[in-house]
């Protein structure tokens, strides 16, 4: 019988990295050429790797036509106004590609389970957040909202490696130090932001995060292979559905999701 023909080759994470930084530039060719908006949002837990993946997607990109939005504690005059007010100003403007490092969603995660809100100001907050994403995708901003989702056990040794690593102390919190105590509550908090602000307009897509590499090359693959660009190279774009995937209550029930 004749031989098997041998698989082809795995490329490498570094080589695959590349390719797709390669088609990101190729996106932002035709977003700054068409005048798009596009504003991507990652959330998850403290050491889901949130920094890291935005790294990676903006390495090439364009400096002029990119930006990252961390936002800081609200100071009292921001604390006083509309919630979405301080995140106004941030949005995308046409030609730019705007990612944000958590974004209006820390209100129902860490302000929920530390006490940061009252439940008046949660319940406003989830109940127009989909009205008020609802305007932007009605406006021509491409909104994307990814949940990078670790388990505990992979919290524990990230936020481990925070203190160790003097190159990534600077990522240490007081937050950090409660966060596995109440890995709960915050699992709580995930399951009704998802439950109430995953809708056909504003969806959430959840990223296996517990491998970095992995996440990273999924996400960006889930991301490109949404968006419509000149030279795409489809065959590329191949998230691996485990790692990359729709939220979903059998997801959840699944353990799809960490619980």
């Amino acid at each position: 019988m004749p031989a098997k023909p041998k698989a082809a080759p795995k490329l490498s994470y570094a080589r695959q990295l590349r390719a797709l930084q390669i088609e990101l530039v190729k996106y932002q060719r035709h977003l700054i050429a068409q005048g798009e908006r596009i504003l991507v949002i990652l959330e998850g837990r403290d050491g889901a790797g949130k920094d890291g993946t935005i790294k990676r997607i903006i390495e090439h990109l364009s400096p002029r036509d990119t930006r990252v939005v961390a936002l800081s504690k609200p100071s009292d005059l921001e604390a006083g106004a509309w919630y979405f007010q301080r995140y106004a100003p941030h949005l995308p403007r046409a030609q730019e590609f705007v990612l944000f490092n958590r974004s209006w969603y820390n209100r129902a995660g860490v302000e929920r389970v530390m006490g940061f809100c009252t439940e008046a100001q949660y319940e406003e907050f989830i109940e127009t957040v989909p009205v008020f994403e609802q305007l932007l995708v009605r406006s021509g901003i491409r909104l994307f909202k990814y949940y990078l989702d670790i388990d505990r056990a992979q919290q524990k040794k990230r936020l481990k490696a925070r203190l160790d690593d003097p190159l990534k102390q600077w990522k240490s919190s007081p937050i950090d130090a409660v966060a596995l105590q109440h890995w709960k509550d915050y699992s709580v908090a995930r399951d009704a932001m998802f439950a109430r602000t995953h809708n056909a307009v504003a969806p959430w897509t959840v990223v296996r995060a517990d491998d970095k590499r992995r996440a990273r090359l999924s996400l960006i693959m889930d991301l490109l292979a949404h968006l419509d660009y000149k030279g795409k190279d489809h065959a590329l774009l191949r998230p691996d559905p485990d790692i990359v995937f729709p939220y979903s209550e059998q997801a959840l029930r699944s353990g799809a999701i960490a619980p």
